[in-house]
């Protein structure tokens, strides 16, 4: 990571690294159901999601839900409700497959066509930092290509060292201040 921020917080600066912002921006283009699993709307919709392929029962696995068929056919029937412990697995499950089934279309639309992303850079915040420590700082908007397969690929692997090594990348764009946004308030875009 970049930075020369060797004490980051310590004058009352606020904000997270590069990093896991851009994961936490990648993670927020992620939408789905919004019923909680505990009610019947959204745990039929879970269920029906999660039954409908083999990539979903192969969710529910990674997810530690091992049940009978015939238990699951009980739960999409409505006769038994899952315990707590499943309707926590069955959630999990879901946004699994959720995030894997998105992830193609999300690579598209950053990449759009090959003319990247325009992307905000909103730098630390720095309410609380007396004058004279504050740096001179403002939101940077560039476009960003040719890192978003393996931007999303980091972010489907939780793998924040990747994340890390894109948001590098992406710091190069900004030319001799990058820096100052090793650490944000937050970053977005409109794709």
């Amino acid at each position: 990571m970049a930075g020369r921020w060797k004490d980051f917080g310590r004058y009352g600066a606020n904000g997270a690294p590069g990093a896991e912002a851009l994961g936490i921006a990648i993670e927020g283009m992620v939408h789905g159901i919004s019923s909680p699993v505990d009610s019947e709307r959204g745990l039929s919709a879970r269920l029906n999601y999660l039954t409908k392929s083999d990539a979903g029962y192969e969710a529910m696995d990674r997810a530690g839900i091992h049940v009978s068929p015939r238990t699951l056919m009980a739960w999409l029937a409505e006769e038994r409700s899952p315990n707590k412990a499943n309707l926590t697995r069955l959630d999990a499950a879901y946004w699994d497959l959720r995030r894997r089934n998105v992830a193609t279309d999300l690579k598209h639309r950053l990449n759009n066509n090959g003319r990247g992303t325009r992307v905000e850079i909103n730098p630390v915040n720095q309410a609380g930092v007396e004058q004279k420590y504050q740096r001179d700082l403002a939101p940077r908007s560039i476009n960003v290509r040719g890192v978003w397969d393996r931007a999303v690929d980091a972010w489907m692997n939780d793998d924040l060292a990747d994340l890390d090594a894109v948001w590098d990348e992406i710091l190069d764009l900004i030319g001799s201040d990058y820096d100052g946004y090793s650490y944000v308030s937050s970053i977005g875009w409109a794709a």
